[in-house]
């Protein structure tokens, strides 16, 4: 059965009724604010149509931030990891959803304390959480802990040239979360309980409730509770994660976000290598001290948008977004600097540092938009108007104790010394600390932007834009009484084309120049220069059995300047490492074939290097062009299958998949290299009964050793071994 709406009432999602497809790939660009959920009428249609056993294929849309577009019309290459892919995975962090992309790997995560990613070899300053978009908003800056995916719809990975619409982001691409929204119209849930590996509890609720036709409340919220792999390691953590709509008339619609949640766990900086041996020690050995206790990341957060549609062409979006972040705790971790470290003397005595951070965040974000379209003569117009208002601050005060030069005279507790193979916690007093650092960041941006998408021909589109951008950066030095400013503005050009080649197939360009600001100071104090990039990339967009399957090949370079990377010497701080250059080649493949087999398959070659000569000025190393940039592989890949299967009344699905890492680079500036792995999982669910799903899953099904990335060679985390997780999932 097919049928379409060419034109929704409110113009929000083009979909089309198929065969069941419930991989969506390639997807649904930027999203973002989904002021723009459905229409009450439109939500009807699609329930009636799940009650039907059908699926909904999105082919299609029309949504905040990214005008109304089919996938094969933009000139960029993006992928989208759906909530029925971390379903079958059993996946609770966005960090290992992630995973699921070859474009996205994994960075330096503070201990586990924070999220933190690159996408096309560039990461951003390592000493921050990496940042991501909350339904288009720049809202995932800050320190609340690694983010849980309870409560997203789905994932995106908006690669290559977009920083003249969403503007401050990386070159590589920006992650964009789009939530689990109030739908107006419905009432249903989803309940689940699961047990994992390492004794771990989960309980997770959502719960959509339409309290009259155009008020609806949607409660989400999950806890969890239990050990890890790692000793002396457990954790806890909850969130609440309610949403609003509300229908006002038939055109306009609000919707508001609410976010509160706690991570409590302890520091944990992972394992130590010593020329190149990583069995020196067991992968679950804990290095730091468990009277350190936990540290505890807390974030609050509310996203309040309006929606409204002048008519089935013209959309205005307004919305405004704040989130509080603050992380506290104490560690014990591994001394970097060689001639402190007594590792290097005898090859056991791990000499440490004792540290408190109170870190803290503010982050405030207005924006509005106005989408259409129009004519002038035989040519078709998208515009995108748009501007914005982002404020966002960072008060860090770190403490920090460390021991002296290590010599024949030095002791084991000034060296606050941990005995590698034979650990006793709590042998020595806890050290004294005293403040290294006491900052206040303040950084201000105003931007506006427009972009037009003009048609041609039935087959070829071209689209221009850019933004401008005007941003403040206040570095307050509370240690030093030094008052560091830095006020610049930049407008960033982008330019993209689009040919219809075939109708599965079509080709695309695109070009564009970003800009960021680079926040705080180097261990000197410097006020570091704003971050300019510019990317280029071009490829091929398959959409083939009726839109089931889609695909894309890509290829591209990115550049770019003033480039921070870690000060191995001064651990917290960033240098100025000049210009880095990415290029590669990207393969993302996701639908269903015939016969009920989802399949998902992403590759990536990364070429990531520096591209300057730079002496750190602490003279903790030297970096060459040509040196490869920190954790990123040159090779990547996931792909999955899963098959959908019928026994008797009962629907079940099995799965499996393979994640391959190549090797990388473990260190700025030195040849420490982490080695490669290959990681197989598989999962399944099954019906057991009207409305209630047994799950399952195992990852690193072969129990590989593999490490997740690195700061150093006495900072290197271990991935977990193999972890099984059942569960039941109760839906209404």
């Amino acid at each position: 059965m097919t049928s379409a709406f060419s034109r929704p009432h409110k113009g929000i999602f083009i979909v089309r009724f198929c065969s069941r497809a419930r991989l969506v790939t390639g997807a649904l660009p930027v999203a973002i604010a989904m002021a723009a959920s459905p229409a009450s009428a439109q939500t009807v249609e699609v329930a009636e149509a799940e009650r039907e056993g059908e699926d909904i294929l999105v082919t299609g849309v029309r949504q905040s931030y990214r005008g109304n577009f089919r996938l094969n019309e933009i000139p960029q290459a993006i992928a989208t990891i759906d909530e029925a892919v971390i379903e079958q995975n059993n996946i609770l962090r966005l960090t290992d959803a992630l995973d699921l992309n070859a474009s996205v790997v994994r960075q330096n995560t503070l201990g586990g304390l924070w999220d933190s990613f690159a996408v096309r070899g560039f990461a951003g300053d390592e000493n921050l959480p990496s940042g991501y978009l909350v339904n288009g908003f720049n809202a995932g800056r800050g320190f609340s802990g690694q983010r849980d995916v309870a409560g997203i719809e789905r994932v995106e990975v908006l690669k290559g040239p977009a920083a003249a619409v969403l503007g401050r982001g990386e070159p590589g691409g920006s992650i964009n979360l789009v939530t689990k929204q109030a739908e107006l119209g419905r009432s249903f849930g989803t309940a689940s309980l699961q047990y994992r590996s390492f004794d771990t509890v989960r309980a997770e609720g959502d719960a959509n409730i339409a309290l009259t036709g155009n008020l609806t409340a949607r409660l989400i919220g999950y806890a969890e509770s239990g050990d890890t792999f790692r000793d002396h390691v457990d954790q806890k953590r909850w969130g609440f994660l309610p949403s609003i709509g509300v229908g006002i008339g038939s055109s306009t619609r609000l919707t508001y976000d609410f976010e509160w949640t706690r991570v409590e766990v302890p520091f944990d900086r992972g394992i130590v290598v010593l020329n190149g041996d990583f069995g020196l020690v067991p992968r679950d050995r804990f290095l730091g001290e468990p009277s350190d206790g936990d540290t505890v990341a807390r974030a609050t957060g509310h996203q309040l948008r309006l929606q409204h549609d002048f008519s089935d062409r013209w959309s205005l979006l307004v919305g405004a977004s704040h989130r509080d972040t603050r992380l506290t705790g104490a560690s014990s971790d591994a001394e970097t600097a060689r001639a402190r470290q007594k590792l290097f003397v005898d090859g056991r005595s791990l000499s440490r540092q004792r540290r408190t951070r109170r870190y803290t965040s503010e982050h405030s974000v207005v924006r509005a938009e106005l989408s259409g379209e129009f004519e002038t003569g035989t040519l078709r117009h998208r515009v995108l108007i748009g501007g914005d208002f982002d404020y966002f601050d960072t008060d860090q005060f770190f403490t920090r104790y460390r021991g002296p030069v290590v010599t024949a005279t030095t002791s084991d507790q000034a060296g606050y010394v941990l005995d590698l193979q034979n650990p006793v916690y709590s042998r020595w007093p806890v050290p004294v600390t005293a403040p290294i650092t006491d900052r206040l960041d303040v950084q201000r941006t105003m931007g506006a932007y427009v972009q037009d998408q003009i048609s041609l021909t039935d087959r070829l589109q071209v689209r221009i834009g850019g933004r401008y951008d005007d941003f403040l950066l206040r570095v307050d030095n509370r240690l030093t009484s030094v008052l560091g400013r830095r006020k610049r503005s930049r407008f960033s050009p982008q330019a993209g084309i689009v040919y219809e080649l075939s109708n599965p197939l079509s080709l695309y360009a695109g070009y564009g120049e970003g800009y960021r600001a680079n926040i705080g100071a180097d261990a000197v104090g410097n006020v570091f220069e704003p971050e300019t990039s510019k990317s280029i990339e071009a490829g091929i967009k398959l959409s083939a059995l009726g839109g089931r399957l889609t695909g894309t090949l890509t290829v591209y370079q990115l550049d770019k300047s003033n480039v921070l990377a870690t000060d191995t010497l001064n651990p917290g701080f960033s240098v100025a490492i000049g210009e880095a250059r990415s290029r590669g080649v990207e393969l993302d493949v996701n639908g269903r074939l015939p016969g009920g087999v989802d399949v998902l398959l992403s590759y990536a070659y990364t070429d990531a290097e520096a591209r300057s000569r730079v002496l750190d000025p602490n003279f903790s190393f030297q970096i060459e062009p040509g040196d490869p940039l920190i954790n990123i592989p040159d090779h990547n890949l996931n792909l999955q299958a899963a098959k959908h299967l019928t026994f008797g009344d009962r629907k079940a699905t099995i799965g499996a998949g393979v994640q391959y890492v190549g090797e990388r680079n473990g260190e700025t500036g030195t040849d420490f290299k982490l080695p490669s792995h290959i990681l197989a999982r598989v999962f399944g669910q099954v019906d057991v009964t009207d409305g209630v799903e047994l799950f399952g899953s195992v990852t690193n099904l072969f129990d590989e050793h593999w490490y997740a990335n690195s700061y150093s060679p006495v900072w290197v985390q271990p991935g977990a071994p193999r972890t099984a997780t059942i569960g039941l999932r109760a839906s209404f």
